[in-house]
């Protein structure tokens, strides 16, 4: 779990709400759907971009297509993750979006979450 916090964010403010989320997922049934494990899974062939079919495509560390934590830690986590991954944040969040300035946006609710994507990525795209 600390290992995924790592890679998530780089914001230690955010880690106990990054591990919020995951915790909650967890709970929930949910995938934890995390781009770095897939990026980690994708070895040498990860060129900066994941596609839809990177996603799709199953390996021990595609976090959309296996449930549960990955099978090892994909980073060496710092003192701050650790921490996080053992006190996660107080919160009923599940979703959490980059804001582009290296904060997250956290969500509890799908329609939320949507809606941050909506404002801090797709208006980068247009």
């Amino acid at each position: 779990m600390a290992s995924l916090i790592e890679k998530e964010t780089a914001r230690e403010a955010d880690r106990p709400m990054v591990a919020a989320v995951f915790v909650n997922r967890l709970v929930s049934g949910m995938r934890l759907q995390t781009d770095p494990a897939v990026i980690y899974g994708m070895g040498r062939s990860y060129r900066g971009n994941i596609s839809k079919s990177d996603l799709r495509r199953d390996t021990p560390y595609n976090t959309y297509t296996r449930g549960g934590l990955t099978p090892t830690p994909i980073s060496l986590p710092g003192k701050a993750s650790l921490d996080a991954a053992a006190h996660p944040a107080d919160s009923r969040a599940l979703y959490f979006v980059a804001r582009g300035d290296g904060s997250s946006h956290f969500s509890e609710t799908l329609d939320q979450h949507n809606q941050a994507v909506r404002k801090y990525i797709l208006k980068k795209e247009r």
